[in-house]
Order: structure tokens, then sequence, then C-alpha cells
């Protein structure tokens, strides 16, 4: 087995291509057609890391990455858990991980250093340009090239120092020497964000668009406010990570980074920004003012890659990696409500890892099942967007849609079973919203197991046993399609 790769992206791909889990494709354009043949692989079964080299207007060497976290092997490689996962063995993992790991970051605070490959080039103020860098377009009709999809752009609250880290979209402007930075208002950058403007008129920030895939996990999902994702990563690695303090802003840059830009937002400096193709797979965001960075620093390797992480139609680039970390963090934060019972958690790619969520209990009294879709429905780890939390008995696989919709099929009364919740945390990009609107969404919670007072005298199901399945597919792996 591959060793664990040290946090750093050249050799997170070193480990990557000894598992054989990377394809290099020559020759592509960065208008559109990176993001398109992204597309294509996301479609696959267990689809491979794609490298772009040799991108059209480009000289060779200046690379991009996409589809890193979008299988078992590389999500699992990446969260340090091993290089021989499949799904069900990287839930199992992750069982209670994400909690621990929240819990012990402030055991790694970050090490500051003053030399790193990220500082092998610094440019200044105009001469630092994004567009020297084959940023994509990604999708045929995004309203321009988007440097940062697999970026983690950090801020602080000017109050407590509190560094936080978001996968805020960045889109590139005036010849690469801007980039709009799209903050969702509820998130915890744009209220830092907010903090500096009433206190001192600007809000300092840093951006890497290259690093170790595993800050993009901690990044672009929800770990607590209180926790910095720097110091995340640090939990998950075992050891603190290495930063410089940026030029301008003292905030951190990753040393092994491979791009990051440090500048100013302003309340006064925006731009038109979008449309962008979403993670609800529409166009569903518009185009709208959004704050801009002037490139104020750019700090770059040598032959620099640039990670994409751009989301689209699920299956996207990271709908794997969200549903894989939002199952565990949701099955932690419903294990920490004291809810019994509980099987297992998953949040399922068609909902983009967050509007459609799977939980499976053991049903131990009446009302169990409605209390752990309520739970599920409300959790901080699973509000954002959640449209529909369906629950479902111990013996169907959440994981699993068609079983998911078995169970809805064969054991909820829609008359009984569906209730809905009005006016809970939608998003601006959900595309039902309609213009000047607020991001408010409805949601269902829906009870898909047997009925509590038929438990003894619901029909048997018509399967063979679980474990014996199991043992089907040990003694004929090849032959029955592999592990379960």
């Amino acid at each position: 087995m591959p060793a664990h790769p040290p946090f750093d992206l050249r050799a997170w791909l070193d480990t990557a291509h000894r598992l054989n889990d990377v394809r290099t494709l020559h020759g592509a354009h960065w208008d559109k057609e990176i993001g398109a043949a992204g597309t294509v692989n996301y479609q696959r079964p267990a689809p491979p890391a794609l490298l772009f080299d040799d991108i059209v207007g480009y000289r060779p060497g200046l690379r991009v990455l996409t589809s890193s976290t979008s299988n078992a092997r590389l999500l699992g490689m990446t969260l340090r858990l091993g290089t021989d996962m499949t799904d069900r063995s990287l839930v199992q993992a992750l069982r209670s991980r994400p909690g621990q790991w929240a819990a012990d970051a402030h055991r790694y605070p970050v090490r500051e250093v003053s030399d790193g490959p990220v500082l092998q080039n610094v440019r200044s103020a105009p001469e630092a340009s994004l567009l020297d860098l084959p940023v994509p377009r990604w999708h045929e009709g995004d309203g321009g090239r988007y440097a940062g999809t697999g970026c983690a752009v950090f801020t602080t609250d000017p109050e407590t120092g509190q560094l936080n880290a978001g996968a805020y979209r960045m889109q590139v402007h005036h010849g690469g020497r801007t980039a709009t930075v799209n903050m969702e208002a509820g998130k915890h950058g744009a209220a830092h964000v907010r903090k500096w403007f009433a206190r001192e008129g600007r809000a300092p920030l840093t951006a890497t668009l290259g690093s170790d895939p595993l800050l993009l996990i901690a990044s672009g999902t929800e770990v607590p406010g209180t926790v910095s994702e720097l110091e995340y990563v640090g939990a998950v690695l075992g050891e603190p990570v290495d930063v410089i303090p940026g030029d301008l802003t003292g905030l951190p840059v990753p040393a092994t980074a491979e791009i990051c830009v440090e500048g100013w937002l302003y309340p006064d400096k925006r731009e038109l920004e979008g449309p962008f193709g979403e993670w609800t797979g529409y166009y569903s965001g518009g185009q709208t003012e959004v704050l801009a960075m002037d490139i104020e620093r750019m700090y770059f390797r040598d032959d620099p890659i640039l990670l994409g992480a751009p989301p689209g139609k699920p299956p996207h680039d990271y709908s794997y990696m969200r549903s894989v970390m939002k199952s565990a963090m949701i099955h932690d934060a419903l294990v920490g409500t004291g809810l019994p019972g509980l099987e297992a958690v998953w949040a399922h790619e068609s909902g983009g890892g967050r509007q459609l969520i799977a939980v499976a209990v053991h049903q131990q009294y009446p009302g169990h099942a409605r209390q752990a879709g309520h739970l599920a429905a409300h959790l901080p780890a699973a509000a954002y967007m959640n449209k529909f939390v369906v629950v479902v008995d111990a013996d169907v696989d959440p994981r699993s849609l068609d079983e998911v919709v078995w169970a809805m099929c064969t054991r909820t009364d829609p008359a009984q079973d569906i209730e809905t919740l009005r006016q809970t945390w939608g998003s601006r990009v959900d595309p039902l919203k309609e213009a000047g609107a607020p991001p408010f969404n409805t949601r269902a919670v829906i009870d898909a197991c047997r009925p509590w007072s038929r438990l003894d005298s619901f029909p048997p199901v018509a399967e063979a046993d679980r474990g014996l399945l199991d043992e089907m597919l040990r003694r004929w792996p090849k032959e029955l399609g592999g592990a379960r």
C-alpha cells in the first residue's frame, strides 16, 4: 500500500499515480473542453483524477487537475484513511472521525515558516495576473473563467482572530488582475468580511488556488465555526500545517500551495459575476454584483497546478466527496443529540450531498422515525439547502437510492407519513427561488419505515439474508462484481 502523502499536491499526485488512479490528457482547450472532459469522466464508475497538460494557448507544464476526490480510493487517500477503500469501508472508517478531527484541531496550530515552494515566484500588481495560468471556462453557459473552484479562501474574525477557510468560487476579471469572491451571506467568511468592513472599511484575504485536496475538503464542508480549517487539516494529518504570513495582510499562505493570491475586499469594489453552472445542476444563481479583490500579490510554484473542482449537474467534481463527508458529519451530529438506534446516514449525490438525506434507524419507540427525520432536517451539519429527509428501517441501505425509493413506495402512506417544513434555510442558487425573494426553502420529512403498530405483522422482505449475500460476493468477487 502506498504511504500517505505529505501535505503537498505533488506528493498527492505521486501517490495517485502509483495507485494508477490518474489519467493525463494533452491538448485540451481551457475554454469548455477541460470542463466537458471532466463531465464525461464523472459519469464513469469510480472516476480517476484527470490531469490536463499542454493546454491550448499555454506552455507545457502549466496544468489543471480535476476529479481529485471522485472515488473511494482517492478520497480515502486524501483523508489519510488508506488507499484500498470501497464505498462501504470508507463510510465505516469515517464514522466519528470528522467530530474527532474537529475536537482535536486545537492541538495542531499552524506552524509559521519563512520559506516554502509557494515562494518560488512572487508577483505584485499590476504584473500579477491569473490569466498567466490556464484558468478554464468550465461550462458553456458560464459568464467567464473561474480560477477558484478547488480553492480555499482565508478570512479572519477581526475581534477574535478566528481563521476561516471557505471554498468560495472566484471569477477572473480585468485580464486576470481582479477576481470576484462569491460568499453566501450565511457563511463564516461573509460574516468576517462584514465585521472588517464595519471596523476598518476593508477586509484582508488570501486564497489558495491549488493545494492538497484535503484543504478543499475542509474548506467545502461545514467545519464548526470555532475551528480553524487549517487546524482541522492538521488533525487529519497528525501534524501542523506550515504557513507563511502574507506580505500584505499577514493571513496564511500555505507553504506547499501551488498558487496563492492576496489582497483586500472593499464594500464598494464589486464586479458583475456569473452566471455559473451550480452544484444544483442549473445556471440558477444568475448574474449579480459580487465583492471583488484586486490581486495585490500572487505567489506560485514553478510549473504550478491549478486545482479545479467545478460543480454542475450531479455527479460532478466534488459530489462524491461531499456525499461521503456530509454523511459522516450528519451521522456524528445525530449521535451527539443522543438519538438511539442510528444505523447509517447517506447524503445522496443526486441532491448534491445536501438536498436528499437518507437516515436508517432501528425503531425503538413510537415516533422514533419522525424524531430522527426532524433532527436531521435542522442539524447545522445538514440544514443548508436540505429539501428531503427520508427515514428508513435498518434493513434498508440508505446509500442505495433504489432501496430508499423502494422503502418509500412500500412503507410510506403519503397522507400520513410526509410532513413539510416551511421557511427553512435555502440558497440563492436554488432554481426554484424567484428573483428578489428571500432564500427560504421548504423541506419534507418522509417516514419510510414500517408502521410502528405493525412491526410484528408487516410482511417480511423477499430477499436473502444480507450475510449470505456478502458471503456470495466473497466467494465469487470477480463474477458477481466485487465487495458490497
